[in-house]
């Protein structure tokens, strides 16, 4: 078997010159940044970070809603030789304080309310910088740092994403997995100069962060935008003339149940779902919303970018399908013995080839569980991506989603761990254990229940809701708290995670 050819990637923050110069690459409310302004204001703030940070190598934090300055800081940083690291503006003190120890970041880049949220939890040695120091710096004069000459392997950035045995793990990416992932979405989504992307996922995931480094590889020009409800949406598409739009199940029933004016909707040309699947009757009303769009629905893990997308002219035919691998990913179904499965047959989704990460920062332990030798009969051998998550392959070499092996808890768009929310109620000195999973919910794809036993037969509910809002996102939050007087066991002494979930669905039944 030939092994394939690596494709050839530059260094991420050379994505600033993909564009005609005078072409729009950022629009920031009714402010438009040209390419050539982008690319000196990615030197600019590249200077100014080296020289906060101390050297290159360092890991540099932000943690903000979707400014200038958040979207400037993936391609400044690696400018500048050092490692971004975005933080959900989601996030509360516990959690942010928890991902700059484990990173070593030197610097954070946040606003005043959110430095005052993180307090004295802030690591010793991490500095603070307010973002309008910053934003000052992008416009200073000067010429700032040229384009980087970074190799492939070089780390770039370590982006957190929550795991199901506890706290947020690092993942690390390179300067070739950030660059060939924006070339396999733009290349498939078929992205040109002229197309508008609206921006409304979060920078600090994958599926966020890729909404720019796409659409600038393809020339495009980028919109961001903080909402508070769909109608934020609907007017920003209007406003910015949107031809590209990606969101998860949660948003897409809420835009498809919103009051839509019949042009703006026509301005949408594609619509791409990751972070859970798209159900049938969502599809149809997608499709009847946004007459004009092509639907993408996809399927990804942060630890491999993306894996498959279906393409458009499947998804009547096949709506439930993950569709292919994308571009520069291989994609195989494999049995527990490294085989490759038959037809029909579920197996574990395997992902080789250039987007697979670089593993967990400073976690050997669980670098070695996720990322091992891809199988023989892979055609690019390496490390590989073993997903944990139960796929089939039909006769058309389509995928079809069947289950997750670990206990992750996907709501709203984002993956949560229930360890970590169980940490976090035990944390309040009102209860001594607890029990966190999902349950289906229409809106949020899961909603999460929480179980807890509480001290001394008190049931202090009122308490232990005041502590999980202080300390966790919303995200986070359960919808359901229950408590108990005591917990079944399973013969090991250990919680019984099974049983706790079945009687919850038993009395919610009965």
């Amino acid at each position: 078997m030939t092994k394939p050819e690596k494709p050839s990637s530059r260094p991420i923050d050379h994505l600033a010159r993909c564009g005609a110069p005078e072409a729009a690459a950022l629009l920031i409310g009714d402010t438009v940044m040209t390419f050539a302004q982008l690319d000196a204001g990615v030197g600019r703030l590249a200077a100014w970070l080296l020289e906060q940070a101390g050297g290159p190598g360092e890991r540099v934090a932000s943690w903000s809603a979707k400014t200038r300055l958040a979207c400037l800081m993936p391609l400044a940083a690696a400018r500048a030789g050092l490692i971004h690291v975005p933080v959900n503006p989601l996030l509360k003190g516990p959690q942010v304080a928890h991902i700059l120890a484990d990173s070593g970041a030197r610097l954070l880049v946040t606003n005043a309310a959110r430095a005052e949220m993180l307090g004295d939890a802030r690591p010793a040695g991490c500095a603070v910088q307010d973002l309008t120091v910053a934003e000052a710096a992008v416009d200073a004069n000067g010429l700032g740092l040229p384009p980087s000459l970074a190799g492939p392997d070089d780390l770039a950035a370590i982006l957190y994403t929550s795991g199901s045995t506890g706290r947020p793990k690092g993942v690390m990416l390179s300067h070739a997995n950030l660059w060939l992932g924006a070339e396999s979405v733009a290349s498939y989504l078929k992205m040109t100069p002229d197309d508008r992307v609206l921006a409304v996922l979060p920078l600090s995931f994958d599926y966020g962060q890729n909404q720019l480094l796409s659409s600038w590889y393809a020339g495009a020009a980028v919109a961001p935008l903080d909402y508070l409800t769909a109608r934020d949406v609907v007017k920003a598409v209007a406003r910015h003339r949107a031809t590209t739009l990606a969101g998860v199940p949660p948003l897409w029933v809420q835009l498809v149940e919103s009051d839509w004016p019949a042009e703006a909707a026509t301005y949408l040309k594609r619509l791409t779902n990751s972070g859970g699947a798209l159900t049938p009757s969502l599809i149809d009303a997608m499709r009847a919303t946004f007459p004009n769009a092509d639907i993408y629905p996809m399927y990804g893990l942060t630890e491999a970018f993306r894996s498959t997308y279906l393409e458009p002219k499947y998804v009547a035919d096949h709506p439930t399908s993950m569709g292919r691998a994308i571009p520069h990913a291989e994609i195989l179904v494999c049995r527990p013995d490294g085989t490759i499965t038959a037809d029909e047959e579920p197996g574990e989704l395997v992902h080789c080839g250039p987007l697979v990460a670089k593993g967990y920062w400073q976690d050997d332990e669980r670098t070695a569980q996720r990322f091992r030798p891809a199988p023989r009969m892979s055609r690019y051998g390496g490390m590989a991506v073993w997903s944990g998550d139960t796929v089939r392959r039909d006769a058309n070499h389509l995928l079809y989603f069947v289950g997750r092996d670990d206990a992750m808890i996907k709501t709203a768009g984002n993956r949560v761990s229930p360890t970590e929310v169980e940490d976090v109620a035990v944390a309040s000195g009102l209860i001594y254990e607890a029990v966190a999973f999902g349950v289906p919910d229409a809106r949020l794809g899961a909603a999460i229940v929480l179980i807890v036993r509480g001290k001394d037969g008190v049931a202090d509910a009122a308490g232990l809701n005041a502590y999980l809002r202080q300390n966790l996102p919303n995200f986070m939050q359960p919808q359901t708290i229950e408590w108990r007087g005591e917990l079944p066991r399973n013969p090991n002494g250990k919680l019984d995670r099974v049983a706790i979930a079945a009687d919850w669905a038993q009395e919610v039944a009965a």
